[in-house]
C-alpha cells in the first residue's frame, strides 16, 4: 500500500474546503468573515450564543492566546462582545450580538453545504469508517502535541 499520500491529499483537501468557504462567504456578500472563525461560531451557536473564553478554547481544542486573536477580531466586526458577569465581574462571557444571530442562518446554510460536498457519494459505513480512522490519526498525532 502506498499511505505516502494520505496526508497530502488531507491537508490539500483542508486547503480546498476554505476555498470553498470563502467562495461561498463572498457569493453571501461576507467580507469580514474567514473560515478560521467558523469554530468560534460553532461553539456558540450550539451552546446558547453565550460562553466563558476558557469554554471556547475547549470547545475549539486551541490554545487561549489563539482564541483571544479570534475573539478580538469577531469583537472588532461587532459579531460578538464581551458581557461581565453580575455576580463575579472577573468572569467574562463572550456573546453573539444581533450581527453575530442574523449571520447563523448563512453559517448553517454553509455548513449543510460543506457537508453535502464533502459526503457526496458516500454511504453511511463509509462516513462512519472515515470518522473512526480521521479520529485516530488525530489521536495519534495529539500524543506528541499536547
Amino acid at each position: 500500500m502506498n499511505d505516502k499520500y494520505i496526508v497530502y491529499f488531507i491537508s490539500k483537501t483542508k486547503k480546498k474546503m476554505q476555498k470553498f468557504i470563502e467562495a461561498k462567504l463572498k457569493e453571501n456578500q461576507i467580507d469580514d468573515l474567514v473560515p478560521s472563525y467558523g469554530n468560534i461560531f460553532t461553539a456558540l451557536y450550539e451552546h446558547g450564543g453565550r460562553l466563558k473564553m476558557s469554554e471556547i478554547s475547549h470547545l475549539v481544542n486551541k490554545d487561549k492566546s489563539t482564541v483571544t486573536v479570534l475573539v478580538n477580531r469577531l469583537i472588532e466586526r461587532k459579531y460578538i462582545q464581551k458581557q461581565f458577569s453580575k455576580e463575579d465581574r472577573r468572569v467574562v462571557y463572550i456573546v453573539l450580538t444581533d450581527k453575530g444571530h442574523a449571520f447563523e442562518p448563512v453559517y448553517k446554510e454553509i455548513s449543510a453545504e460543506i457537508n453535502a460536498v464533502a459526503f457526496e457519494g458516500f454511504e453511511d459505513t463509509e462516513k462512519e469508517i472515515f470518522l473512526k480512522l480521521l479520529k485516530k490519526m488525530n489521536n495519534n498525532f495529539g500524543r506528541y502535541t499536547e
